[in-house]
């Protein structure tokens, strides 16, 4: 079941098998079925979650009841509200599965113990915490500089492999538009291409 986790784990830091099982040691494995929640707005966020299989997204809920989505995590990829785990204040997002996922689960207690116990753990946090960081300063510009037509390409592009998976109104809500004004841009890159 740790497979796909270390293998992300090995892509960015060297690791012994003894490393290994001390880390293993502190993972949780858990299935969830789709339209289901990892985590609540108001709720403590207590884990860190690692997407073996199968696909989450975050998201908060504005005033009139409307998602908006932060991230889609698929495969190979972690997802958690960071304020609310490293502040154990309430979760400002909702964590839920887009699809019946297999997850690997972090105890905010066993991450704090591994990053006493593991220089190897602390290094792959640093260069996932900085990845994750330079992920939001890409999309922060995007948002600001491009025209939404140009936002919906470059997420064509660049998640492919999340749109042909999830619903245009979330692809929609992704990117801060209206789902209307994704069909027009939708439409007229259509007409564009025929």
């Amino acid at each position: 079941m740790y497979r796909v986790y270390f293998e992300n784990f090995r892509q960015k830091v060297a690791l012994t098998e003894e490393e290994q099982e001390l880390i293993q040691a502190h993972l949780m494995t858990r299935k969830i079925r789709k339209k289901l929640y990892i985590l609540r707005e108001k709720d403590i966020c207590k884990f860190v979650v690692f997407v073996e299989k199968g696909l989450l997204k975050s998201y908060s809920t504005g005033e009139n009841g409307a998602e908006h989505i932060i991230q889609f995590a698929p495969e190979n990829q972690f997802i958690l509200d960071i304020y609310s785990f490293l502040t154990g204040e309430q979760a400002t997002y909702n964590i839920q599965a887009v699809e019946d996922s297999e997850l690997i689960i972090i105890s905010k207690s066993s991450h704090e113990t591994l990053l006493k116990k593991s220089h190897k753990y602390e290094t792959f946090v640093r260069i996932l915490v900085t990845d994750a960081y330079i992920e939001l300063q890409q999309r922060l510009n995007a948002n600001i500089s491009l025209h939404p037509d140009e936002l919906y390409i470059a997420f064509m592009h660049k998640y492919a492999h999340i749109a042909q998976r999830v619903p245009q109104h979330m692809i929609a809500s992704y990117l801060g538009l209206a789902p209307e004004t994704l069909s027009r841009i939708r439409r007229k890159i259509a007409g564009r291409n025929s």
